[in-house]
């Protein structure tokens, strides 16, 4: 009974203390946090008396952070000869020479701890963490480096050393390290490219990869990965043919790849405007598939889709059009007119209506289209919009109207039939029946689609600043017409319509929307020096007319996107936030500025 009560006053003492030793600590932490690093001080001394190795790393960071380097260093050889077994003292000796200015005694220690290193894999990966908590990378790669050599193993502790390079932004050690690495991890070539890509700042860092992966890909040509490598270091370069020649070089070495890795390559190509190049990785795997490997209907789909991109993004020459028509025209007889292909049939009759103006082929065929069974309500609504374009275009507003209501009422109360009505008031306006257009106009200026919102508004304003001075309308009739046409893309006719505004109604109102029409033209014909010419115009003669947030916004985006001048761009970009503070463009032009900036995307400020 004696023993037993002895027992339990024995371990209430120890809980007490326990109890006591936390409430010391955490209070030493609050001195520590609040910079009483000499109240803290003393709370540690008196723990570290009680319990050496418990309180040791707490007691001496304190110490190095009061600058009492003698007393740290003290302390830390006394419980070095205790423990010598035991490394992290031997660094923390090491580090505390170094903050007294002697790096040439702490590198005699982290020496000695090189050459006493064990073979053995969990202690080398314990001292390398160990140096990396004393923020020393330099000798935690070192030791893991001579753990490869003790242990007769180039692949031992790569996550390691990779995580190193990257924390140093050691491009060398991490490019070399990650060319070591990936031939017997391959999965891990995605890590390795985004990686690298978050690490190197320019040109001399990707050439630096592309010498190191030719020197590999000689020695060791059959290694894939090296070849998949090199192919995403040409795309980062931009050096998109280059990445091409390397893809198709790789797939034809692989008698068993159909080419999924083009597909996406050529994908990815055209994702930055690189057409050309994307269609002759589609050709190619046209020439490796037949029609019934599954690549085969992707493959035309998106060659055909490329085409397309390639001639409304305005890089094409006048061969390139009748080339296209026929491969989508190819595409349609060869698997029918059908649902599976009334996307082609949509995209075909948009070239024939806007780009070869066979107004009467585009309308026969998007009337087809529109009758064809099983049609996906979206691309069948879609097909009808444009059907009800072609109408107008081709003289017939009256079934143009039709056509537009009928999507407005199927799709009633969705973004479709805020574009259908849209197009009618559009419609209204292009035939002159302004007050129309302009009730329409004013009801969709509350659209939930801000595009549409932002148009309604702009044309509902330049109708009505011009029918106060014009109750007619006479002006604004042929400005419209000119609109139409530029709608239509005929834009010589466009230019020589809104040339005549003038001389038939000299001094009208219609001076700043006449320099944006044109300014409109001459981008669409990748003319950007004269757009750029009217849209500074309006910027100096009508900045607070209704184009002229327009115009500034405009410069901006024509200096980032085609000009590659970031710093003009920045100063519009800028000028939209401090001289329109109301512009629906406020947003955007504040998100490129802060790009142009320098700040990371998700920047708030």
């Amino acid at each position: 009974m004696k023993y037993l009560l002895l027992l339990i006053i024995v371990l209430t003492f120890k809980v007490e203390r326990l109890a006591a030793q936390d409430n010391d600590l955490q209070l030493a932490r609050q001195y520590a946090q609040t910079g009483e690093l000499e109240k803290a001080s003393d709370i540690y001394q008196r723990l570290y008396k009680m319990d050496n190795e418990t309180y040791y790393s707490l007691y001496v960071d304190n110490l190095i952070s009061l600058k009492k380097l003698e007393e740290a260093e003290s302390i830390t050889k006394k419980i070095a000869r205790k423990h010598p077994e035991e490394s992290q003292y031997a660094i923390n000796l090491g580090k505390i020479y170094t903050e007294q200015g002697h790096p040439d005694k702490a590198n005699a220690v982290y020496d000695d701890l090189l050459k006493k290193l064990p073979a053995n894999p969990a202690a080398i990966s314990s001292m390398a963490t160990q140096f990396y908590q004393a923020e020393n990378s330099d000798y935690a790669i070192k030791i893991l480096k001579q753990g490869r050599k003790l242990l007769h193993n180039d692949q031992l502790f790569s996550m390691e050393l990779i995580s190193l390079y990257r924390f140093k932004r050691d491009k060398g050690g991490l490019t070399d390290e990650y060319l070591n690495f990936l031939p017997n991890n391959p999965v891990y070539i995605n890590q390795a490219e985004s990686t690298l890509s978050a690490v190197y700042e320019n040109e001399a860092d990707y050439d630096l990869l592309r010498t190191a992966l030719l020197k590999l890909i000689q020695k060791d040509p059959q290694q894939i990965v090296y070849s998949s490598l090199l192919t995403w270091q040409y795309l980062q370069q931009k050096q998109y043919d280059q990445a091409l020649n390397q893809a198709l070089a790789i797939n034809r070495r692989q008698t068993d790849n159909k080419g999924n890795d083009i597909f996406d390559l050529c994908q990815t190509l055209v994702a930055n405007e690189a057409y050309d190049t994307a269609i002759r990785g589609y050709e190619y795997l046209l020439t490796k598939n037949t029609r019934t490997d599954e690549l085969y209907i992707p493959t035309k789909i998106e060659l055909v889709n490329t085409k397309n991109l390639k001639i409304t993004s305005g890089k094409y020459i006048a061969a390139d059009l009748l080339s296209l028509e026929k491969d989508y025209t190819d595409l349609i007889n060869e698997f029918g007119r059908r649902a599976s292909t009334a996307f082609a049939m949509q995209k075909l009759a948009n070239l024939q209506a806007f780009k070869l103006h066979k107004l009467n082929d585009a309308q026969r065929l998007l009337e087809d289209a529109v009758n064809l069974p099983n049609l996906r309500p979206q691309l069948l609504a879609g097909c009808k919009l444009d059907l009800g374009d072609v109408y107008l275009m081709n003289g017939q507003p009256w079934e143009a109207t039709l056509t537009y209501s009928q999507v407005e009422k199927a799709y009633a109360g969705t973004p479709v039939a805020q574009d259908a009505n849209y197009r009618n008031a559009k419609l209204a306006y292009y035939t002159g029946d302004f007050k129309y257009a302009k009730g329409q106009l004013n009801v969709l200026k509350a659209a939930t689609s801000q595009l549409i919102a932002n148009d309604a508004l702009n044309l509902s304003l330049l109708i009505g600043d011009n029918l106060v001075a014009d109750t007619a309308g006479k002006a604004l009739k042929i400005y419209a017409r000119a609109d139409l046409k530029i709608f239509m893309e005929e834009p010589e006719k466009a230019l020589v319509t809104l040339d005549s505004i003038d001389k038939k109604y000299p001094g009208n109102s219609l001076q700043d929307d006449i320099l944006m029409a044109k300014a409109r033209i001459y981008i669409q014909q990748k003319n950007h020096q004269a757009a750029i010419a009217l849209l500074k115009q309006i910027v100096s003669d009508h900045q607070t007319d209704l184009w002229a947030d327009d115009a500034v916004y405009m410069l901006g985006t024509i200096y980032e996107d085609q000009l590659n001048d970031k710093e003009t761009a920045k100063g519009y970009f800028q000028k939209v936030i401090t001289d329109y503070p109301g512009s629906v463009w406020i947003g955007n032009a504040r998100k490129h500025f802060r790009l142009l900036r320098g700040d990371k995307p998700d920047s708030s400020s």
